[in-house]
């Protein structure tokens, strides 16, 4: 077994991240840059500091899952969802469920909690969820605390920020009850073939997938497929796409913006 092969059985047994499901040079890649920072100078080496330094687990796991991530990211996807996909569901439901897959630190879901509160003022007698998971806990604690810096809401106007934000004393804002009310954080691995809920509405899971191997990206598409509800929506990232084995699985909604619409 090469050094590479026995770290990634190491980092499956450590970190509890299976590596094949990731793409070989996006593994590659994280670990070069923990090696870099650890002063390591090969897989050997590296696996070794890992097996006797516990807190470079934890480091390496936020490294393996890291998503750069901010308010209302890709603003026009989100104008979407808003002036459209939303008011569409709102006709016809009392109950729109969303899940918000690999949801990071929480700001992706607090945006579309901040459209579904806006779209609730119209509409007295509709309740929204929206699930959002990821696989990182230490990343799920920060959305869970709801607490942000000005930059994370360079999207968010002014007029959202006082309504869904407390400004606090030392130059950070924090996400308003009202908002946490809408959206349930929860640990989940996305290769576990278990969707967190069914019958959803919409599943947001963007900027995920290309890291993944087309294999875990066809399984997963028929992991959304399945959660979704009849003509229920997917929001994919932007540079993603849908392998030629489960492109029949949906059809264009939005074509420019990556949202697709559950095929019947």
């Amino acid at each position: 077994m090469d050094g590479f092969a026995s770290l990634q059985k190491c980092i499956e047994r450590l970190v509890r991240i299976k590596c094949s499901n990731y793409k070989e040079d996006y593994i590659k890649r994280r670990i070069l840059s923990r090696m870099r920072l650890t002063n390591t100078e090969d897989y050997e080496a590296y696996q070794k500091y890992l097996l006797t330094h516990p807190e470079e687990i934890d480091l390496l796991r936020k490294a393996l899952t890291i998503n750069v991530t901010k308010f209302f990211r890709d603003p026009d996807v989100f104008e979407v969802i808003q002036q459209k996909i939303l008011p569409d569901l709102a006709r016809h439901k009392k109950l729109i469920r969303i899940w918000c897959a690999g949801c990071a630190t929480g700001e992706e879901p607090y945006s579309i909690a901040i459209l579904a509160h806006e779209l609730m003022a119209l509409h007295r007698d509709l309740n929204v969820t929206i699930y959002a998971t990821d696989i990182d806990t230490e990343a799920l604690q920060k959305a869970m605390a709801g607490i942000y810096d000005l930059k994370a809401l360079e999207n968010v106007d002014k007029h959202r920020i006082r309504r869904h934000f407390i400004s606090r004393d030392d130059g950070t804002f924090e996400v308003c009850p009202h908002l946490r009310e809408l959206v349930k954080f929860r640990q989940h691995d996305l290769m576990s073939g278990v969707p967190v809920a069914r019958y959803l509405d919409i599943v947001v899971c963007r900027n995920v997938t290309i890291y993944f191997t087309e294999k875990q990206k066809n399984e997963l598409t028929y992991l959304f497929h399945t959660a979704l509800s009849t003509d229920g929506y997917y929001v994919m990232g932007k540079t993603e796409y849908l392998g030629r084995e489960v492109e029949h699985l949906f059809t264009p909604y939005s074509a420019v913006q990556k949202i697709l619409r559950k095929a019947t």
